[in-house]
């Protein structure tokens, strides 16, 4: 059995309701559903939520929505591995075994389903435990800067400032959009960025955190024109 499980807490904070705000024309999590949904690689799509008003969202969007998460692990400090691990543990208590479990975030407007099949594909042919959406960073990290309390610049790696871009090795970042992984690794709570994982890149244009309103705007801005490009395809 293959589940899709969705994470999305009630209590947002800098952005209020998120999960279930308008964005381009559908609740947000709409997106993660529908792509979920579309890939064809889930048995199950259910929604974890603490929030009777994304709970009846979800269903209506076509997810399932089985059980309402316990307040413990609803908190702004609760990470994705134990919400996750609940879900698993709550299908196996329920008598369903499942093989492959994959979170995808509820924010993830971007995610395409040929991604989540991608993903399924290389989490068996690897024999990993996890595989998740990674995206280049645009600038080398290696000179990175960081500013002083009194707004001077001291660079992180003073030894790579006469370095060439092209000489400096390629950095990677969680895209944050999902995370494959076997059910075993996610009750064992396995550390999903280590060499027992393989990383799915996704163009960079197709990558934005939704943490913040002015993440939020750029996301937007994105969407539109992604849209507009295949429109005109």
């Amino acid at each position: 059995m293959r589940v899709a499980i969705i994470p999305a807490r009630g209590g947002s904070k800098r952005i209020p309701g998120k999960n279930i705000r308008d964005f381009c024309g559908k609740p947000m999590i709409a997106w993660s559903i529908e792509a979920a949904r579309a890939s064809g690689c889930f048995d199950e799509v259910i929604v974890s939520t603490d929030d009777e008003r994304i709970a009846e969202v979800a269903r209506h969007c076509g997810a399932a929505v089985p059980f309402m998460r316990p307040e413990h692990l609803s908190d702004d400090y609760t990470g994705t591995l134990p919400v996750i691990r609940h879900a698993v543990e709550w299908f196996c208590n329920a008598g369903q075994a499942v093989d492959l479990v994959c979170c995808i975030y509820a924010t993830a407007p971007f995610i395409e389903p040929a991604d989540i099949q991608e993903g399924k594909s290389q989490l068996e042919t690897a024999g990993c435990s996890f595989a998740f959406s990674v995206t280049s960073f645009a600038f080398p990290i290696q000179r990175a800067l960081r500013l002083t309390d009194g707004g001077r610049v001291e660079m992180m790696h003073p030894e790579q400032f006469s370095t060439r871009s092209q000489d400096l090795e390629e950095a990677w970042h969680d895209a944050g959009q999902f995370y494959w992984g076997t059910s075993e690794a996610w009750l064992k709570e396995r550390m999903i960025f280590g060499r027992d994982s393989v990383g799915i890149p996704i163009p960079r244009y197709r990558v934005q955190d939704v943490d913040t309103p002015e993440d939020w705007e750029t996301a937007e801005y994105m969407f539109k024109a992604l849209r507009a490009r295949a429109h005109h395809g």
